[in-house]
């Protein structure tokens, strides 16, 4: 509809002498409803152009629209309101229209082809394999697995990555933990010490090493399969086992949450590749890094911060904007067109760096869109709280799926932008019932399976020759406009990069239903009066299924 208003819109100005290509206005939505299906803005954009009131720049346009005329099989009227706004009624049979397109579509309803040809690449989760994946990581996860998803919508041929770093300080103090664990299980009497929180551990046990029940599974494991032979073993074999051990634990995690990555690819390629020497020296002959006080340094200065940033230390160990830098490199060097970054709000003043690394090694920047998203916390009664007994300082996401279900984590982590802190509420989440946001859209699904089951024992089917003139009611054309407005949702969100963008119009559409279906008999009416209702309640339940499936929420005919 819109196409067809803005290719009589533009006709209509240019006979007034404007130039389409230089004015910006907007199609919106009235909040009112009474005041139409569709407005535009463009009287008050031209006012300067034309040196004339808005409101009489609409009435011109509006009287030229109409001497065109438009078709009124589309456009039922036209006016003018406030202070120049342009209003359109659309005609209520070329609304109801709609219902057979979505059913025709089918599970393809929503998808558009706009970015056929293009690939994109979304990285995400990216956790270190030093132990489970906790609330923190969850949230990061399932954001990046719903843009992916969206993206691929669109048309993008989508490669989800999962980008970690096995070697480092980091993964020496697992292997450490492990090996300590393991010692103490062989050695009888191994002796002991007590960490500041009280925690025992063996004597042997590194500093700052790590204190989860899995540490204690690996070793007991090793003990298994080895006995007593690895009391001497080094630690790069109780590492190497460790991450093997840790990374099926994160697989089965994202298994469970509906979570399929395509490539994994390991920060310490970056090394044996010669790429962060590659892309230090580039940034060298660029004129960014240089050394001082026993460092390489980056020249974030020319970049409008207070001071240079460290790429590599005295000790001559690369801090993680150099690796981060080549990685992006390799990237843009694998050819996708666009690449998303899914990035905790800690990282909100270190990507910048990254950019402008790329920039300066003469890499198209634009090309990268960072998501950053703000941290989670679990609230029961109001209330902050821990949940885990296996270590005081996290949440695993297997404990909050296990509290929850895979479903409600998933809804509750992309319910809200990511812009926005999360307060994943346990006593919500575990309702049972419509107060519970992701139950009340499933439920709305399952209610309309139900109906169909129904009124199929009375022979009565949504027909693909329904008679949809029936659909008069106000509360029948409201629900049909909500459904035609999901493809516009999906391409929303998608640009953005906002998945919390279709669960919000989701909502839209079941209360839209609850609405039709309150004050809308199906079965004891006529029936092609029935019958169009039916194939109305159809369409929802396609477009209900769709956006539910796009974002990896599971989707009963049953509850």
């Amino acid at each position: 509809m819109k196409s067809y208003l803005e290719e009589a819109l533009h006709a209509v100005l240019q006979d007034m002498g404007v130039d389409v290509s230089d004015v910006t206005y907007v199609w919106e939505r009235p909040n009112n409803p009474a005041h139409g299906d569709l407005s535009t803005n463009i009287s008050m954009q031209l006012a300067r152009t034309l040196r004339r009131a808005p409101r009489q720049i609409a009435e011109e346009i509006v009287q030229r629209l109409q001497e065109r005329p438009l078709d009124p099989a589309q456009i039922a009227g036209l006016d003018v309101a406030g202070p120049g706004f342009i209003n359109i009624q659309f005609n209520a049979q070329s609304v109801v229209a709609h219902v057979q397109d979505i059913r025709s579509a089918d599970a393809a309803y929503g998808t558009r082809d706009t970015h056929s040809g293009k690939t994109a690449m979304v990285e995400y989760v990216s956790a270190n394999p030093t132990g489970p994946l906790t609330v923190g990581h969850g949230r990061n996860a399932v954001l990046g697995d719903a843009i992916a998803s969206l993206l691929a919508s669109q048309g993008y041929a989508v490669t989800r990555e999962y980008y970690f770093n096995d070697a480092g300080r980091q993964m020496r103090i697992l292997g450490e933990s492990v090996r300590a664990r393991y010692v103490a299980r062989v050695e009888p009497g191994h002796p002991s010490k007590v960490l500041d929180d009280g925690t025992t551990v063996p004597a042997s046990f590194p500093e700052d090493g790590y204190l989860g029940d899995y540490i204690d599974e690996i070793a007991a494991h090793i003990e298994a399969t080895e006995g007593e032979a690895w009391i001497d073993a080094p630690v790069d074999h109780f590492k190497r086992v460790a991450e093997q051990h840790i990374f099926e634990i994160i697989r089965s995690t994202m298994e469970r949450l509906g979570i399929h990555m395509d490539t994994y690819f390991n920060e310490h390629t970056l090394y044996t590749s010669g790429a962060i020497d590659r892309t230090l020296d580039a940034l060298r002959e660029a004129g960014y890094a240089y050394e001082a006080e026993g460092a390489v340094w980056f020249k974030t200065t020319a970049f409008g911060k207070e001071k240079d940033t460290v790429l590599v230390k005295r000790t001559g160990e690369p801090t993680y904007r150099l690796p981060d830098i080549a990685y992006h490199a390799d990237k843009i060097e694998r050819g996708f067109d666009t690449i998303v970054d899914i990035f905790g709000a800690d990282h909100i003043a270190t990507y910048p760096d990254v950019l402008s690394g790329l920039s300066v090694m003469g890499y198209d920047r634009d090309r990268i869109d960072v998501v950053i998203y703000q941290f989670v916390t679990l609230v029961r009664g109001g209330e902050p709280v821990k949940m885990s007994t296996r270590k005081a300082t996290y949440v695993t996401l297997d404990e909050l799926m296990d509290e929850v279900g895979e479903d409600v984590t998933r809804f509750f982590f992309l319910m809200r932008s990511p812009n926005t802190h999360l307060e994943f509420d346990l006593d919500l989440a575990r309702e049972a019932g419509e107060k519970n946001p992701v139950f009340y859209l499933q439920y709305a699904h399952a209610r309309i399976c139900s109906i169909l089951r129904k009124t199929a024992e009375t022979g009565l089917i949504p027909s693909d020759s329904a008679d949809l003139s029936y659909l008069t009611e106000g509360v029948e054309l409201d629900l049909v406009k909500v459904l035609a407005q999901y493809p516009d949702a999906v391409t929303h969100a998608a640009t953005l990069k906002e998945p919390h963008r279709v669960a919000t119009y989701l909502r839209e559409v079941a209360v839209a239903f609850s609405q039709f279906y309150a004050q809308c008999r199906i079965l004891g009416e006529e029936e092609a009066l029935s019958t169009a209702r039916l194939t109305l309640a159809d369409a929802t339940r396609i477009t209900l299924r769709n956006g539910l499936t796009l974002l990896g929420i599971s989707v009963p005919e049953h509850m």
